[in-house]
């Protein structure tokens, strides 16, 4: 019995979870690769059988008459959001079919130029472009003569393709997650209100507070997308509104701080006050105290749909241009429960 859902064709990632082994090793196993345990590669090789797996067949096309590679241009490579994207995108690419050239422009127009020469010269056959936050960034330009993806930063030419989480449905569902547990009195400390991502989450979430027939306890609080700041933010909201019961935060970091200062002023999270956090920084998030819910932009499955529509470009599918906003996940946690 096939362990995929009718009609779904098995990815990389499927197998290496049937054959309890990361999506590395999978890669290496099915590549004849020496340094995998005879053991392990006979494992890896059942399960892909058994899912009737074989290589993407558009990545199996790229290779015929073209270079077999892609470009990566980021400019977030000490950042966290740039390795789940690349993740995605490899895991989407196959086990080892396409070689990723990975280029970090630093945030500098003129070094991200000279890198975009260089992919060109090597003759890649796309280019995903990864920014660092989710606000519109200039386009490359339409000249170009490769198909292009624009990851987590859109560009701000809608002839050009991007991909970006859906960050007004991730503000949205943190409130509704809240007002499931039971909390009405819901406020909101977020970053730098220039960042769309820190208006796109107010907007989300005042949009599930107004469907319940409920308004924001204060103004929503802006500052830096910092522990500090969420401790600061924390003790003046608590101390002008003591009755607040829960608080969405723009950012896991933010929440950190949040919990810091509701434990120093005696605020039970999650009995007393819940909070909620976002981007699922799993370092913070799950070593907090109590661990903390957050919004999961699914930066993995971003990766694999840039991916996905370079392969479908260079295939010579026809790519509808303009922004897509994809789906994001509530990952629950002890810091939010309902009332008891």
């Amino acid at each position: 019995m096939s362990l995929l859902e009718p009609g779904r064709a098995a990815t990389l990632s499927d197998v290496a979870a049937l054959a309890g082994v990361s999506i590395s090793t999978a890669s290496k196993a099915l590549n004849g690769r020496e340094d995998v345990a005879p053991t392990t590669r006979k494992r890896v090789k059942a399960a892909a059988t058994e899912l009737a797996f074989t290589p993407n067949a558009m990545a199996r096309g790229l290779l015929a008459g073209r270079t077999g590679t892609v470009g990566l241009l980021t400019s977030d490579l000490e950042g966290r959001f740039v390795i789940p994207i690349l993740m995605g995108a490899e895991d989407a690419f196959g086990a080892g079919q396409i070689n990723v050239f990975l280029c970090d422009a630093r945030d500098d127009t003129i070094r991200e130029a000279h890198h975009l020469r260089a992919l060109l010269s090597r003759r890649v056959d796309g280019i995903i472009v990864v920014g660092r936050q989710t606000d519109p960034r200039p386009s490359l330009g339409q000249d170009l003569p490769v198909p292009v993806v624009y990851a987590y930063s859109p560009s701000d030419d809608d002839r050009d393709v991007s991909v970006t989480p859906d960050n007004v449905a991730g503000g949205r569902l943190a409130v509704e997650h809240l007002l499931a547990m039971g909390r009405t009195r819901i406020a909101h400390i977020s970053g730098d209100p220039a960042y769309a991502a820190a208006k796109d989450r107010l907007a989300g979430a005042a949009f599930a507070l107004a469907d319940a027939g409920l308004s924001m306890v204060g103004d929503p609080m802006f500052g830096a997308w910092t522990e500090p700041w969420g401790r600061d933010a924390a003790a003046i909201l608590l101390e002008r509104h003591p009755d607040v019961d829960a608080i969405f935060c723009g950012s896991d970091q933010i929440a950190r701080g949040v919990l810091d200062t509701a434990r120093d002023l005696g605020r039970d999270v999650p009995r007393d006050l819940a909070v909620i956090g976002y981007d699922n920084w799993e370092l913070l998030a799950q070593n907090s105290r109590p661990a903390l819910t957050s919004v999961d932009a699914n930066l993995q499955q971003l990766g694999r749909q840039a991916a996905q529509l370079i392969f479908d470009a260079i295939d010579g599918t026809d790519v509808a241009p303009g922004p897509r906003a994809m789906p994001v996940r509530l990952v629950m946690r002890g810091s939010t429960v309902a009332h008891r």
